[in-house]
């Protein structure tokens, strides 16, 4: 049998869910020990500790979620079959020799890692702008060109994140441009997601919806903008945020949690931008990154694992029902969330063991997705359909 024929190999978010959980569950608990003291900073880090953990949440664990699900979302947005077989395996193997360069390849010669580090990258970008750039999303005029310009943009921002002297320019754009993908998929899911659940309409502005997106993106330039002016940039998306939010009945949407979910996480963007418009303004004695947190737990850590949920039953040909173990996948990411923001304001001095606790939270909501979800992953899709 020819391996690329492998179901594994037939749509873009099966081999990436995969790589996603054993990321989400590693990356975090790796991290905890190394921050605490458990385990020393291995000699072969490419990056100082703290640049290696904020480049692989975001390039190793969140381009995994949305590599896979961007690559399969063509065939609902665009009508398109996305790239599979020989393609796919290609992606996946950059995806992972991004990883062991950035974990191992501390002595490789400079060509060898800047290969590495931004093959996957460069790869995943032309073959997502390959597939959206001559395309409309189906049944309604396209915003795609946000992905044109925002996809690009993942390049210098991994750049960036690398450098030790532009690290923190480059942290804060990657951010940003991933609050962009966020805020339009929330846009084009919750709409389906608020039908089939409560056969209720959300609102839907272009009048509202467009400035949101404009702003957002333009919020990728805030490291080298004045600090009041990103301020109140960021203060005015969390206000059209929340206007929004009123019209998407969140009354409803909390009533279920496996759509509850999305709207807490969308609330932890707003969060997110006033935390950080205030930090701003003055200094806040908050304890540890807040900010930064609010997003990558708050929002990567609520949204991703639905995701993974909808996806993997959806586009195997199952029904899209959240069983009680994916609803304790979500609760125990909630927990997570309280553990890594909430709790250190509460009781400081328990920081280390807070950490850890977030941590395991991760840790034990991806090896149940794990355990769940890879053999849907693997095996053909139960309908008879072939992608």
């Amino acid at each position: 049998m020819n391996l690329t024929r492998h179901p594994l190999w037939s749509v873009g978010f099966r081999p990436f869910f995969i790589l996603a959980c054993l990321a989400g569950l590693a990356l975090p608990t790796w991290w905890a020990l190394i921050f605490t003291g458990g385990v020393p900073p291995p000699l072969t880090f490419a990056l100082p500790a703290v640049q290696w953990h904020a480049h692989e949440m975001f390039y190793g664990f969140g381009w995994a979620v949305f590599g896979g699900f961007l690559l399969t979302a063509s065939k609902n947005w665009l009508d398109v079959r996305g790239w599979h077989g020989g393609a796919l395996v290609l992606l996946a193997a950059a995806w992972l020799f991004d990883r062991l360069a950035m974990s191992l390849g501390a002595g490789w010669p400079p060509a060898l890692f800047w290969l590495a580090a931004s093959l996957f990258q460069v790869a995943i970008v032309a073959m997502l702008l390959h597939t959206m750039l001559p395309q409309k999303v189906r049944g309604g005029a396209s915003d795609n060109y946000f992905f044109w310009i925002l996809l690009p943009l993942f390049l210098p921002a991994k750049l960036l994140i690398l450098r030790e002297a532009h690290f923190a320019e480059g942290w804060a754009m990657t951010l940003a441009l991933f609050r962009v993908v966020v805020l339009i998929m929330l846009e084009r899911t919750q709409v389906q997601y608020m039908r089939h659940a409560f056969q209720a309409e959300i609102l839907r502005d272009p009048r509202l919806d467009m400035p949101i997106k404009w702003l957002a993106l333009a919020l990728a330039c805030a490291p080298w903008l004045p600090a009041p002016v990103a301020g109140v940039a960021e203060a005015a998306l969390a206000l059209l945020l929340i206007v929004r939010f009123a019209g998407w009945k969140p009354w409803l949407a909390f009533s279920r949690l496996d759509v509850g979910i999305m709207y807490l996480g969308y609330l932890m963007i707003v969060a997110q931008l006033l935390v950080d418009a205030a930090g701003r303004f003055v200094e806040l004695p908050w304890v540890g990154s807040v900010a930064a947190h609010l997003f990558t737990v708050g929002v990567l850590g609520t949204i991703m694992p639905a995701m993974i949920v909808r996806i993997a039953k959806g586009h195997t040909g199952r029904e899209v029902v959240f069983e009680p173990a994916d609803k304790l996948v979500l609760w125990i990411m909630i927990a997570g969330l309280a553990a890594r923001v909430v709790a250190p304001q509460l009781h400081p001095g328990g920081y280390a063991m807070w950490l850890h606790l977030a941590a395991g939270c991760w840790l034990a909501a991806f090896l149940v997705l794990c355990w769940r979800y890879t053999p849907f992953l693997l095996a053909p899709r139960v309908d008879g359909k072939e992608h």
